[in-house]
């Protein structure tokens, strides 16, 4: 698990007595437009995310931390060492004996580990001579590049980057009695393989990659955890056996329901594409899914979904105010909050300088109606505040932000 550096508390110097209208225009500005060149550097300071991948981790991890964000890792699954994998060896030795007609290929890095298996078994050349022979598809651009550097060409290209519109193509031109071969990616789509099959094609299948549970089991029932209770901003997926994997883990827990639930309503969920979103669609939830099934385009969609959804902005008589997920900036100027004050001045933020009752606060901090303890609150966020006098009071409706 990584975190963000620390940032210390920092204070502005209270007003003046009598400021001069002059300083106040040229400073101002000035300090907004460092929060906003802030905010475009690190654009997910104060977000924290899940990441459950297990492949490639380190590249989505990396890519999330240079824009601010703090990373919790649990891999969910992860992919068994090749020598292990007796049935990936026996499977390809069953298609090159088959000699299949047709032959999808549908991810580049399964493209790639399965030759490099065979090549580890000593029947490299014999898999390229069988596929070589085949009339090869491929589901998108970078399984192409796979199928062209291992010396072998295709002859069709999914136009959306799905199984089933490839099976289309398949279907179109006919299979009755024809062998197909079918490079799996972890997660298998039974329904496309049944549609090859009820039209009379004998299927085959190769998974190049096997899941297996992952190394430091306590891993994930921590990050099932923090969703459950809110600690999370966004939980990203780039495999849907992943996302079962969690489902179980969670069920294992008996947190099933509160996981889902904190999906629906308090922790967003991201996926790099339809397939891996699938489960979660299933679960009732409406994961962000990226046009472009790749990383890169993950991470933009995730920056983009906080930046409009889970920033706010305010100016007021203390100063510029935004608040960035857990990160609070006045005028420029960092201020560390604590989960309960942070939670009341989010709430006391979004309702842009009008009163909030004493009673929804107390509600919204789960207080039980404690008059006291929302004092404490308010009296522990306005020290840690600038300028305290940022929250007002309103003598018997509750409570505001000047503005």
């Amino acid at each position: 698990m990584s975190a963000l550096n620390a940032v210390a508390p920092a204070g502005l110097p209270g007003p003046s007595p009598d400021p001069a209208p002059a300083a106040v225009s040229e400073t101002a500005p000035t300090a907004v437009a460092g929060t906003v060149a802030a905010a475009v550097e690190l654009p997910l300071e104060g977000f924290r995310i899940g990441v459950t991948s297990h492949r490639r981790s380190q590249d989505l991890i990396e890519a999330l931390e240079r824009r601010g964000a703090e990373v919790l890792h649990a891999p969910a699954l992860k992919i068994a060492p090749v020598q292990e994998d007796v049935n990936l060896i026996e499977d390809t030795r069953a298609i090159i004996a088959a000699r299949p007609e047709l032959c999808i290929a549908t991810t580049a890095y399964g493209m790639r580990r399965w030759c490099e298996a065979a090549d580890t078994f000593g029947i490299g050349e014999q898999l390229l001579e069988a596929l070589g022979a085949t009339r090869m598809f491929v589901r998108g651009p970078k399984a192409r590049g796979a199928v062209r550097a291992a010396g072998l060409a295709d002859v069709g290209i999914s136009s959306d980057e799905t199984t089933a519109t490839l099976v289309d193509m398949l279907l179109a031109e006919g299979v009755r009695g024809k062998t197909v071969a079918v490079q799996l990616h972890g997660y298998t789509d039974v329904r496309q393989l049944e549609r090859l099959r009820m039209s009379g094609a004998t299927v085959l299948t190769v998974t190049p990659y096997r899941w297996v549970k992952p190394d430091g089991a306590d891993r994930l029932p921590r990050l099932i955890e923090a969703a459950c209770s809110g600690s999370l901003d966004v939980l990203t997926f780039t495999s849907a056996p992943a996302v079962d994997a969690m489902w179980s883990t969670a069920h294992e827990m008996g947190l099933y329901k509160q996981l889902v639930e904190s999906l629906k309503t308090t922790v967003a969920t991201a996926a790099v594409g339809p397939i891996t979103a699938q489960p979660l669609i299933d679960a009732g939830l409406q994961p962000l899914v990226p046009d472009r099934y790749r990383l890169g385009a993950l991470i933009r969609l995730v920056v983009e979904h906080l930046g409009l959804n889970h920033v706010r902005r305010l100016d007021t008589v203390s100063g510029h105010v935004e608040l960035r997920g857990r990160a609070l900036r006045i005028d420029g100027a960092a201020v560390e909050l604590a989960p309960a004050p942070l939670l009341l001045l989010r709430a006391l933020m979004g309702a842009g300088g009008a009163v909030l009752s004493r009673e929804s606060l107390s509600e919204l901090l789960e207080l039980r109606g404690s008059v006291h303890a929302l004092d404490m609150t308010v009296s522990r966020l306005r020290s840690a505040l600038p300028d305290g006098r940022l929250v007002e009071t309103v003598v018997k409706r509750g409570y505001r932000i000047r503005v």
